[in-house]
């Protein structure tokens, strides 16, 4: 039985999918100023929207009318160009003790305009613990007018340090239901019903997910590549056909992603620096080979971000249609909602072939996989051990 709606949230809220609850605790600090704390940690699974509710509550904070999402102050923030309002996302691994510096001298400014000095930390598990320790003094004693909103998966000692969640109101957001994904996708994107639904249900709860799937014909078929994976796999040349397969299609994704923002940085620093320049300016250039191999090497961690990315989201989806096989193979026909629904003749048949304890060690060796990944093991090894793992019986 599918469950109802939630009613669409107005203003800059509507931004927020599927968290009424988040949203009114957040409205309630904006509006009662006792009910406000100067450091806020967003928790929730990948694609939750930890980001997008931070955003909206900066913008309400900032907004006289409490986050209309129509004035100045709201548009402004949520485009990413007000003055008071400070986003960190980190282009590479992670964020490194320099980063975390700048941002500490921007928290102690006063507002410039803004009714709050606003700095919100995306991904705030990436810090390195140089940067966690420079950010819990400033969270320690932090300005009068300055708000720290910081986003991470979990409350984990591995994803947040004890001492950074201690000294943080946390605000835990859910995975949004299907029925919440489809309806925003039809208002706000003018998808198709019916290609919604499905967009909603292949997603795996994850809204950015699900408007890729919607508007990008490319993303369907990438994961209609990775999902035909597991019943391919009935041979060792196979198994080393499909991890080329899957490592390709991860750097494909990541030279389209980097290629054309990478010649324009380069670009960008080198006239800058004057690189090339000649005349009395041509002095400007010297020095400048330092900053242009920093950029490379930051360059470069963000290609290797993108790439880990693309292979975990991979990694996720086949994980997902072997859990669909276990559920199928304990459940049978009265199985709940999958997490490839559109792909329940191919879970079947994996439940048929490697039962209830072969899935179990399959979804064991993808966890193994992303480990290995962040590790830092090449990913053709890594990739290739996990398809030989994952061979169908003879």
């Amino acid at each position: 039985m599918t469950s109802a709606v939630t009613a669409p949230a107005e203003g800059v809220w509507a931004q927020v999918i599927g968290q009424p609850a988040v949203v009114e605790e957040l409205r309630a600090a904006v509006a009662d100023p006792a009910a406000m704390t100067h450091s806020w940690l967003f928790t929730g699974p990948p694609g939750s929207g930890r980001s997008v509710a931070a955003r909206a509550f900066a913008a309400a904070l900032q907004c006289p009318d409490g986050g209309d999402g129509t004035c100045h102050e709201c548009r402004t923030v949520l485009a990413g160009t007000h003055a008071d309002v400070h986003v960190i996302v980190p282009d590479g691994l992670s964020i490194g003790a320099a980063e975390a510096r700048g941002l500490i001298r921007v928290a102690g400014r006063a507002p410039s305009g803004g009714r709050w000095q606003v700095v919100l930390v995306e991904d705030a598990d990436r810090m390195t613990e140089s940067a966690s320790n420079a950010v819990l003094k400033m969270i320690e004693e932090p300005p009068p007018r300055t708000v720290f909103l910081l986003c991470a998966p979990s409350l984990h000692p591995d994803d947040v340090p004890v001492t950074i969640r201690s000294r943080c109101r946390v605000v835990g957001l859910r995975t949004p239901r299907v029925d919440d994904i489809a309806e925003v996708l039809v208002r706000r994107d003018g998808v198709d019903p019916a290609l919604a639904a499905w967009s909603a249900a292949a997603s795996g709860g994850h809204v950015g997910r699900a408007r890729r799937l919607a508007r990008d014909e490319d993303a369907r078929m990438a994961r209609k590549a990775v999902l035909d994976v597991p019943l391919r796999l009935v041979s060792l040349a196979a198994c080393l056909d499909a991890a080329d397969d899957l490592v390709g299609a991860a750097q494909e994704e990541t030279d389209a992603a980097t290629e054309a923002l990478d010649s324009a940085e380069t670009e960008a620093l080198k006239n800058s620096l004057g690189v090339g320049a000649r005349g009395p300016g041509v002095a400007a250039s010297r020095g400048g080979a330092g900053q242009l191999k920093e950029l490379e090497k930051r360059q470069k961690s963000r290609a290797t971000r993108i790439g880990r990315d693309s292979l975990d989201r991979a990694l996720v989806d086949l994980a997902g249609l072997y859990r669909d096989a276990l559920v199928l193979h304990a459940t049978g026909a009265a199985a709940p909602q999958l997490n490839h629904p559109d792909r329940r003749s191919d879970a079947e048949e994996l439940a048929r072939r490697v039962g209830a304890e072969g899935a179990l060690r399959r979804i064991d060796a993808i966890l193994d996989c992303r480990r290995a990944l962040e590790q830092n093991v090449k990913p053709q090894v890594a990739l290739e051990a996990l398809t030989v793992a994952l061979r169908l019986p003879s």
